[in-house]
This record gives structure tokens, C-alpha cells and sequence, in this order.
């Protein structure tokens, strides 16, 4: 914090900061701690009506009132990350898009309106990565017609946690009412242990997802439209472990896209939890990735998943940044219902059961 050279605790951001990192001290609001002062860090969303909004790393927005602070300063824009590979949010934005395609897409200036029949919402989503061209609420109005066209909910996919990230359109949105349904974390990590960490003998791979590997994926009666959002990327690999019934023991998918290895949809029988098999399909992916020239690797969890990311921090992996999904608050009547658009997932619950490869 910042102290004047009387050795007070001082105040040095503004209204004029907002959309920057900062870091504040408050006057702590619970009575019952022995603590007087609570600390925050994010981005300065809004300094209004006294009233000063900061949105968290995680996406969450704190409401301070201007009266409780006693300390702030403007801190850099993001951490040095501790490990694993180094990676801008607008470089990860972009490989995990081309990594999972919709069918039908237009540009909206450097919005992305991204469609595909419903299946998933990452698919079925706006990445907004620069200015839409137009103000905010007319292309909110444009986004809406869109999606309101092809008989789909409008979401727009947002992120928070590190330069560059959508802190300011985040809370915009929330403004104006767009509930956050989702939120999940892209984690980053080197390739080679990965591939270090099981024999991968036993595992096919394969250019298709099969009948065999359809038959474990958790979405049933997949579509020809998923089929082709599961197919869609730069080079694209299904791994399957055979069961000894007619659906696999384990399966799992990874993209591979220059320098980086996408995983996604491992998926696990049941009865053979906690047996290594998530580990098993993901290092067989990983070999085949480090084949290509692939040196890092990128997967996606959903924030209360704690099995899951206990697997992949052992594995290396740390958190980028954190990814929402807004949904348009009152969509036309008979559009749109919590069923149009499947709950998403990374790899999955408990080391490897994952919901359908995608958030």
C-alpha cells in the first residue's frame, strides 16, 4: 500500500483509473475478525456514486464504498506467471476458438458471432475480442437479432485474470443484466510431462471420433452438427481405451495447433475411476502432439471442479485466466430455454469425466 511520507496510508487512484489493475485496502466490514482492514485486487470497473466496483481475478465484482477505503494504488497488469509456458489471453482466446469451431460464423468488427445448432455454449457464443464497431448496446441489439434468428439464446463469451482480459465488458453487461451462467479456467502447462506420465500402449488413436469412442462420450445421440464442431480444428486426434464391454474404458480428444496441444473431452467409465486412465488417454495424446511440434499445452476447468484441478496442478498446469458465458436477460418468447444450450465442461469431474470438451 501506499504511505505518505507522514506514514499515512493514502489513497492514490481516481475515477480517472478505471479499466486499470489496482490494488486497495478497506475498512474491514465484519465485526466478529480480528482483522480491521481487507486488501482486494482486480481491475477498477467503476468509481460511481461513491461507490467503487473492482472485478476480481475469478470475475467477481467487489462494491466498495469510496468512504471504507484508507489505501490504493495502481499495481501492474497482470502477475509474472510462476510456470508454465508464457502465452498472451488474445493467443489463447484465438487457439482455443480454432480448436473448437462452430458451423456458421460472422464478424461483427473484431466480434466473432459463432453458431452451431445449440451444441455447447463456447460454440454457440460471442468472442468479443476488440470493439464491435459500434456502441455497445447497439451491437448487444445486433447480437440478440442474431442469435434470436437461428432460434438461440445470445451469450457472449468474456474473460477475466489477465492483460487484456473483458474486466470492463463484464461489467457492463452485468449492468444491463446479463446473468453469468458459466465460469470456468483455461490452464496452461508444459507438453513433455504430460506425455512423461504413462506408458500410452493400450491406447488407439485416431483421426474420428468412432462409434466406439461416441459411445462413451457423455452427450448421446450426437448430432451431425457436433460431429463436425468434434472434427473441426487445425490437427485433430480421438484417443480411445477399449473396455471389455462395447463402450471404451476411456476416451479423450486433443487438438494440436503450432505450438500448442488442446485436451478436451476425457472421459472415463465410471467403475474405473481413480485408476490412471485420464492420465493414460492424455499422455498418449501428448506423445502425438510432441510428434507434431507441439511444446505446450491448454485445457479448460470448471471453477468448482476441485478433483479435476488437483489432477492437473500435479500434472504441471496453473491457471491462465478465468472465462464466463453472459446470456441475453430476456430472450423473445419461446427462444432460448436452459435446455438449448448444453452445461459445458474441460476435462472433466474426478481426473477425467468430463461433459462434452467444452465451456
Amino acid at each position: 500500500m501506499e504511505i505518505s511520507a507522514a506514514g499515512r496510508l493514502e489513497v492514490r487512484i481516481t475515477a480517472a483509473d478505471v479499466g486499470k489493475r489496482v490494488s486497495v485496502r478497506r475498512l474491514s466490514e465484519d465485526e466478529d475478525t480480528a482483522e480491521k482492514f481487507t486488501d482486494t485486487v482486480g481491475v477498477l470497473t467503476s468509481w460511481d456514486s461513491g461507490v467503487v466496483t473492482i472485478t476480481r481475478k475469478g470475475g467477481d465484482a467487489v462494491r466498495i464504498p469510496e468512504s471504507a477505503l484508507v489505501a490504493g494504488k495502481v499495481v501492474p497488469a497482470a502477475p509474472a506467471r510462476r510456470r508454465g509456458p508464457a502465452a498472451t489471453y488474445q493467443e489463447l482466446a484465438q487457439v482455443s476458438a480454432r480448436g473448437w469451431q462452430p458451423v456458421e460464423s460472422e464478424r461483427l468488427g473484431e466480434w466473432e458471432l459463432r453458431a452451431a445448432a445449440g451444441f455447447t455454449r463456447r460454440a454457440n457464443s460471442v468472442l468479443p475480442l476488440g470493439d464491435p464497431g459500434l456502441p455497445l448496446d447497439a451491437a448487444l441489439t445486433a447480437v440478440r437479432r442474431w442469435y434470436g434468428d437461428r432460434g438461440l439464446p445470445a451469450y457472449v463469451q468474456t474473460a477475466t485474470g489477465a492483460e487484456g482480459t473483458q474486466e470492463l465488458l463484464c461489467a457492463e453487461l452485468e449492468r444491463r443484466g446479463w446473468p453469468r451462467e458459466v465460469t470456468a479456467e483455461l490452464w496452461v502447462g508444459a507438453l513433455a510431462p504430460v506425455a512423461d506420465r504413462a506408458d500410452p500402449a493400450g491406447v488407439v488413436l485416431s483421426r474420428a471420433a468412432d462409434d466406439a469412442w461416441l459411445a462413451r462420450y457423455q452427450r448421446k445421440g450426437v448430432s451431425e452438427v457436433a460431429l463436425k464442431v468434434l472434427g473441426s480444428g487445425p490437427s485433430v486426434w480421438f484417443a480411445t481405451v477399449p473396455g471389455e464391454g462395447a463402450e471404451p474404458a476411456a476416451i479423450g480428444r486433443c487438438v494440436v495447433d503450432g505450438r500448442w496441444a488442446g485436451f478436451g473431452a476425457v472421459e472415463v467409465d465410471p467403475a474405473l475411476r481413480r485408476r490412471g486412465l485420464a492420465s493414460l488417454v492424455m499422455a498418449a495424446l501428448a506423445s502425438r502432439a510432441l510428434a507434431e511440434g507441439a511444446s505446450a499445452a491448454w485445457l479448460q476447468v470448471e471453477a468448482d471442479n476441485a478433483g479435476a484441478r488437483a489432477l492437473y496442478s500435479g500434472m504441471g498446469f496453473a491457471a491462465h485466466h478465468a472465462y464466463h458465458h453472459y446470456r441475453e436477460p430476456a430472450p423473445a418468447d419461446g427462444i432460448g430455454d436452459v435446455g438449448d444450450i448444453g452445461r459445458d465442461g474441460g476435462i472433466g469431474r474426478d481426473g477425467g469425466i468430463g461433459r462434452d470438451g467444452s465451456s
